[in-house]
């Protein structure tokens, strides 16, 4: 193998080993092939390396059909329909929306909203469809710990979230007046294109992700948020100045910062730390991140002590407070 396609065999082979296995059996087989295929790994050598993540691959796979069988029918697939699956690599991003990540921001959600004695205006970057933007909306069932739902009920089951640590469970759910979000290709709930491909990001195995997908994809219909279209660096200053003064900001996001370069990261963690100092206006920033994403924040660089792996890291204004399931499976708070 070239130095490149070691480098993209390592990618697939490290999806594998960490974020799919005992998660999606299929997946977890389909990029053990794919790191030892050296037909699909030159294929995949000729996009730009952000263009060879394997969640895009996959996705673009299952957007143009793939059947969900052995690696032996995935690979033959793949070369008849490269042109096509080529293409979406080329013009789609990653925006896995998973609703079930609300239940890891809710406790920090609840607590802002108590601590400040207002509302809560949320903004997210890399919003997506917005999906997460109506954590209010969604019932929970934390283990152990509370269930909680809207008085109207929920349209979807309770988002599950096993709890370990002195986690700050809410008893009520948050008041929030204001949502919005920043991405540079927004994603619409009532775009039947957009929709397949949110679908087409939901691993298999994991068919409770998709029934939950769709029916937070109505609550989107319902009452769509304010979408920003552009580089979150530009618009995270000119959205927090729109949120309603009578209201306290929250910026969150994601699995968002890995698709930044250093520069771009550094430059928001900057840009946030300046707005959370400021004495004008409360502002929060919860970041909901994969290790050593986050820089430009003391002690927020690296992999801490007995993180998991594959944990996303929580933390509330740049201070670490929780180990978290990509998908907001599991909230490990830190004492």
């Amino acid at each position: 193998m070239t130095a490149g396609t070691s480098t993209t065999a390592a990618r697939f082979r490290r999806f594998a080993e960490i974020e799919v296995r005992g998660v999606s059996p299929l997946y977890e087989q389909w990029c053990l092939g794919i790191s030892t295929d050296p037909e699909l790994l030159t294929l995949l050598d000729h996009l730009p390396s952000p263009r060879r993540q394997p969640n895009l691959l996959l996705g673009a796979a299952r957007l143009a059909g793939v059947p969900l069988e052995d690696y032996r029918s995935f690979r033959r697939f793949v070369l008849q329909h490269w042109e096509t699956i080529r293409r979406t690599l080329e013009t789609r991003t990653t925006q896995t929306n998973e609703a079930g990540r609300c239940a890891v921001l809710l406790p920090l959600l609840t607590q802002i909203g108590a601590a400040e004695g207002r509302p809560l205006a949320l903004i997210e970057v890399g919003a997506s469809a917005g999906l997460c933007l109506y954590p209010d909306r969604y019932a929970y069932r934390y283990s152990p710990g509370p269930h909680l739902a809207p008085a109207s009920g929920s349209p979807m089951p309770a988002l599950d979230c096993r709890v370990s640590g002195p986690a700050p469970l809410p008893s009520a759910l948050p008041e929030i007046v204001w949502r919005a979000g920043v991405d540079l290709s927004p994603l619409r709930a009532d775009v039947p294109d957009d929709v397949r491909w949110l679908e087409a990001l939901v691993w298999p195995g994991q068919e409770h992700r998709t029934e939950r997908l769709r029916a937070a994809l109505g609550v989107v219909r319902r009452e769509p948020p304010l979408l920003v279209e552009g580089d979150l660096n530009e618009e995270i200053a000119p959205l927090v100045a729109r949120a309603p003064q009578d209201a306290v900001v929250v910026v969150f996001h994601t699995a968002v910062l890995a698709y930044l370069d250093a520069a771009g990261r550094a430059r928001f963690a900057s840009t946030m730390t300046g707005l959370t100092g400021q004495r004008e206006r409360p502002v929060h920033w919860i970041s909901n991140e994969g290790a050593g994403t986050l820089t430009g924040v003391a002690g927020a660089l690296g992999k801490s002590p007995g993180e998991r792996d594959g944990s996303f890291v929580l933390r509330h204004d740049g201070r670490t407070v929780a180990r978290t399931g990509p998908h907001g499976q599991y909230l490990d708070w830190l004492p």
